[in-house]
């Protein structure tokens, strides 16, 4: 029945219920299972996992390549099932459980993860959980809508779990690029010079003796819940849009700026949804996530190439993408993680990386992850993968939050996820400060002008003044540093004149 998606004929006594293959799972183990920002992850042996827990104990860690969808990080975390969650995640329920220390959470640079296992620093999975449109001939696992990890994750495991998705079309065969990189201490340079090269197979070269199981699965991908672009948004992506304006015109960047990265969410989305009216032509993408914009772009004919891990959509867009895909595939690429986000190929490409902070403070640290430097939100994700190694390290957010409660712009960061060394532009609906090549107080001269709220900027420039009467290359007023913080957390606003 299924002989077009497993096209390997011993393959086929290996078809299964969800139930059966899950079973396979034994509490202790660790687990990996693909996906990344809700696209391309497992889900029938997962429901099955939580379902088993309501009848006896059953706790695994557990490894992704990104954020998993169809509310199941809420389901394995409220089930007690996750021990272990690694290396990303975007779900309140999982997120409360970290933040409470029922779940152990480490957070990693999105291309480190599998260079750790490789290296035997990090358990390999015991039972790998990939989503596929195909088996091929050779036993190969096509993947469906993103590539993440599952390419390493499954040929790190001892026995592999294999959910044919029907959902997807054997249309997306072809669209995959598994490039794994050599072993160390020899491993030659990864031969990607340009973001529309294939460098590698169309499937995960896996030994198909390693399949233990089957699922025919009938879930789809959850889709993106990105908002369209706001008044703030859509300042944020003027003023970047006028940055790179600048930036062609003085000769510092070429007329399609270079590759493009840019994170999850509605800030970034509405950048990139800029670009169809801003003067730039023959765009490309070297990024994790394609989202809906991507795709405007496409259709605007400003952009033509796009590589990424994964395609993350909303509903409509969705339909109408993979409803017409033939239009796109041959201008898109799904890469694993580590190649899509591997510092030396966005060292190489020029990479133009805009990424989202959760705030920044006067010298242009910035925190990606942690509300109040304890609480963590998501996961540092991509963002450091490129900061480092772009050539323009980008951040964008809005100047305020919670209605005024709180400013982006903070003294000093409660968290650091990415230091002063690390960040070359800094954008909110206020304005853009340009650091580069600026000193600590020139820094802080050029945030404050720009980027700040109006509502904070006086207790800013306060701070700065009485930061600088102390002196010091980096001022600070050590015992007031962090005062914002405190002031939010036990009167509900940033300033204590509110």
């Amino acid at each position: 029945m299924y002989s077009e998606r497993i096209r390997l004929a011993s393959l086929h006594d290996k078809v299964m219920s969800a139930a059966e293959a899950a079973s396979l799972i034994k509490d202790g183990m660790t687990v990996g299972m693909s996906g990344f920002a809700c696209a391309g992850d497992a889900k029938a042996v997962p429901f099955a996992l939580v379902e088993r827990t309501s009848h006896e104990p059953l706790s695994i860690s557990l490894i992704t390549g990104a954020s998993i969808g169809n509310g199941l990080d809420k389901l394995m975390a409220e089930a007690g099932l996750l021990a272990r969650r690694m290396p990303f995640q975007a779900d309140p329920a999982l997120r409360k459980a970290i933040n409470e220390g029922k779940v152990m959470f480490i957070d990693q640079h999105l291309s480190e993860t599998v260079e750790q296992m490789r290296s035997n620093q990090l358990k390999r999975p015991d039972v790998t959980v990939v989503e596929a449109v195909a088996i091929t001939e050779d036993g190969h696992i096509v993947p469906t809508a993103s590539v993440g990890n599952s390419a390493n994750l499954a040929l790190f495991a001892d026995q592999v779990i294999v959910e044919i998705s029907l959902r997807y079309g054997t249309n997306l065969e072809g669209l995959h690029d598994i490039y794994i990189p050599p072993e160390r201490p020899e491993r030659s340079p990864i031969p990607l010079v340009r973001p529309d090269q294939r460098i590698g197979a169309t499937a995960i070269p896996i030994d198909p003796a390693k399949i233990a199981a089957i699922v025919i699965s009938e879930y789809s991908d959850s889709p993106s819940n990105v908002l369209p672009p706001d008044g703030e948004t859509q300042a944020i992506a003027d003023h970047l849009i006028g940055f790179f304006a600048n930036e062609v015109e003085a000769g510092r960047l070429p007329r399609n700026l270079g590759p493009l990265q840019v994170g999850v969410g509605s800030i970034a989305n509405a950048v990139m949804a800029g670009l169809v009216d801003a003067p730039f032509e023959n765009l490309s993408m070297y990024s994790e996530v394609l989202q809906d914009s991507t795709f405007e772009l496409f259709d605007a004919g400003k952009l033509d190439f796009a590589s990424g891990s994964s395609i993350v959509l909303s509903a409509a867009r969705g339909t109408q993408v993979f409803g017409d895909f033939e239009r796109y595939k041959e201008r898109l690429v799904l890469r694993p993680q580590e190649i899509s986000n591997h510092p030396e190929v966005a060292r190489r490409l020029g990479i133009i990386g805009i990424n989202t902070a959760l705030e920044f403070d006067l010298y242009g640290n910035v925190n990606s992850t942690h509300v109040g430097g304890t609480r963590m939100m998501n996961g540092i994700g991509g963002s450091g993968d490129f900061a480092r190694n772009a050539q323009l390290a980008i951040f964008v957010t809005k100047s305020i939050a919670k209605d005024g409660a709180i400013s982006s712009v903070v003294p000093m960061v409660s968290h650091v996820d990415h230091t002063e060394h690390d960040v070359d532009i800094l954008v909110t609906e206020q304005g853009l400060a340009d650091l580069r090549g600026l000193a600590p107080r020139e820094r802080a001269r050029a945030i404050i002008d720009n980027c700040v709220h109006p509502e904070y900027r006086a207790a800013l420039e306060d701070y700065f003044a009485r930061a600088c009467e102390r002196g010091g290359q980096t001022p600070h007023v050590l015992e007031e540093a962090l005062s914002w913080h405190i002031n939010q957390e036990r009167r509900g606003h940033m300033l204590t004149t509110a």
